[in-house]
């Protein structure tokens, strides 16, 4: 066995089903993943986990390595090793991080059977993570590209089924500016961000004009309402936590507990999880 498919099964073993969310079934040969809880995770095939883990599969993408050391809660010096043995080039350092911490990790693992809707985004409001309630909200982000992934670029450039009032609004949108202004200055050296900047100032004169005033913050606490097809218009209190390691931020969206609300989230959330399982692996 080589030295990919060995640690990939020996990292696969260490993980139980209940520190990522899920239940801990029964009859179990061994207290680690199964192989399709693994494909699920890391959002592969459970053929293409079996041919790795086999050793039949060679030379994985850079996007898949980065899904199996999320799913496998691996620390940096893990993921590098499994990119090394992947065949892949290390995430170069001076870059926006992209690899969830663990932290962030068991905060979204946590949330999963709860009417909350957790995702956290990196340092340029790029989503790297969600739970099942937040694909239900907003739509599975699998599907989509890194830029519609980035929240910045959907308020100001693209769609988002949310309304504020007009004053949280206009805090809203100077706030995703002067995040991303944040983070210009902390990672220079990252070309995705002149990019996503150039991008943005020539879809959006909003954009522009706000860039050119200078905002440099964070993201806050705000109210949002949010607009569903299947259960109407939902009121969340949106809370973000950002700061922590790799500059990336946790959003978390609840509701009045006991409201009408919350109900609605609890059912988007079990309908999310049903399409979650019913997903071909």
């Amino acid at each position: 066995m080589d030295e990919f498919a060995q640690v990939l099964r020996a990292w696969r073993d260490r993980v139980r089903p209940e520190d990522v969310g899920l239940p801990p079934g029964l009859g179990r040969r061994a207290p680690g993943l199964r192989r399709e809880e693994l494909a699920q995770l890391a959002r592969v095939s459970v053929d293409y986990i079996v041919r790795l883990e086999q050793g039949r599969a060679r030379n994985p993408s850079p996007q898949l390595l980065a899904s199996l050391a999320r799913a496998l809660r691996l620390n940096d010096l893990e993921r590098d090793h499994l990119f090394r043995v992947g065949g892949a080039a290390v995430p170069p350092t001076g870059l926006v991080p992209r690899q969830v911490t663990a932290s962030a990790q068991r905060m979204v693992d946590r949330f999963r059977n709860a009417p909350v809707a957790v995702a956290v985004h990196t340092a340029i409001g790029e989503l790297v993570l969600w739970n099942p309630l937040w694909a239900a909200l907003f739509g599975d982000p699998s599907s989509q590209t890194r830029l519609e992934r980035n929240v910045t670029w959907m308020y100001f450039a693209g769609s988002i089924p949310v309304t504020h009032t007009p004053e949280d609004d206009e805090a809203y949108a100077r706030d995703l500016v002067g995040h991303l202004r944040t983070a210009a200055g902390r990672y220079p050296d990252d070309p995705d961000i002149p990019q996503l900047i150039d991008r943005l100032l020539k879809a959006s004169p909003d954009f522009a004009r706000r860039w050119k005033a200078g905002t440099v913050g964070e993201l806050r606490t705000s109210r949002k309402t949010l607009h569903t097809e299947l259960v109407g218009n939902i009121v969340v209190d949106c809370d973000t936590f950002t700061g922590g390691p790799g500059d990336q931020t946790i959003v978390m969206m609840t509701a009045v507990p006991d409201s009408e609300d919350e109900q609605k989230l609890d059912l988007l959330r079990v309908i999310g999880l049903q399409q979650l399982q019913q997903r071909p692996g």
